[in-house]
């Protein structure tokens, strides 16, 4: 020990002993805790425990009143949901009526009269909130079928609407020369007449009366320049002495589209639109179909 040693400390020296020291602390406090949570009772510390106890207590406490208001706030949402399905079945019920489809009847719930003192409220448990909601998920599951019902009946009626000839076809009068038997104005003679004409000016637009597919573009003898749309269940239109026409054969046709031009071409007089109705090949008369569209021109421009 005569000899004398030098022993020169770095940052990085300091920055160890700090760790260790941090790592020291950590350890031994870890330790402690588990001691006395582990082993309170053998050590026979009623302080430490009657704390585990207050603190378990309270967490369970805390625990249970947020369990009991989420419940009772999922209890006042399922009644508003409740609430809200009676709403959309009264709504159906009325769609069905101002559209004339008849659904089947079927009792529901919730609209019988009910009532009552309050007497001793409960506050729903856990068991008796997931009935509810799957009762009620039966419901919303029936009460979408019922509104799917009434969707794909009111989509049938409007789609054969749409298949009638119920548009006219030229915005124009349409009482030119009528339907059946007349004086023709060639031969002067007593002619059976298929169709109803509409007076127009030769460039006027012609659109389709119904929704359709093309089936007959051509130029015939008689009726000239003529297009046919067939509309389903027998049903057909034909559109003579047209000059233009704007459509092919095969072509899908919507109610209102334009599919020619009014022109003079055929066995005519003078510029006008033939518009012919058919039912499994044989000319019925335009009349009722005219009339509810013009019936229906009127109603708009009220």
């Amino acid at each position: 020990m005569a000899k004398a040693r030098s022993l020169q400390l770095t940052w990085r020296h300091l920055a160890l002993a700090f760790s260790g020291v941090c790592i020291l602390i950590v350890g031994l406090g870890s330790l402690f805790s588990y001691v006395t949570m582990r082993h309170a009772a053998d050590l026979h510390l009623p302080f430490v425990q009657d704390m585990i106890r207050a603190t378990y207590a309270a967490e369970a406490e805390r625990s249970k009143e947020f369990l009991r208001e989420n419940l009772n706030a999922m209890a006042v949402k399922m009644g508003q949901m409740q609430a809200q399905l009676i709403r959309i079945d009264s709504l159906g019920e009325r769609l069905a009526t101002l559209s004339g489809v008849k659904l089947e009847a079927r009792p529901t719930p919730g609209k019988d009269g009910r009532g009552g003192p309050l007497l001793q409220p409960t506050p729903l448990s856990a068991d008796d909130l997931r009935a509810a909601l799957e009762a009620l998920a039966k419901e919303v599951e029936a009460r979408g079928d019922h509104m799917s019902l009434l969707e794909s009946q009111l989509l049938d009626e409007r789609i054969q609407k749409s298949m009638l000839p119920t548009t006219l076809p030229v915005d124009a009068q349409w009482n030119a020369s009528g339907f059946g038997w007349r004086i023709d104005p060639f031969t002067g003679e007593r002619a059976l007449h298929e169709g109803v004409d509409f007076g127009a000016q030769v460039g006027t637009d012609i659109v389709a009366a119904a929704s359709g597919v093309v089936i007959t573009v051509d130029r015939h003898p008689e009726y000239g320049n003529m297009v046919e749309i067939d509309h389903g269940n027998g049903l057909s239109t034909r559109y003579a002495h047209i000059s233009r026409t704007v459509v092919k054969v095969g072509a899908l046709v919507r109610r209102g589209q334009k599919i020619a031009e009014v022109g003079t071409t055929g066995r005519t007089t003078g510029p006008h639109l033939h518009f012919e109705v058919r039912h499994e090949g044989v000319a019925v008369n335009p009349f009722r179909f005219l009339q509810n569209a013009t019936a229906g021109r009127a109603l708009a421009q009220r």
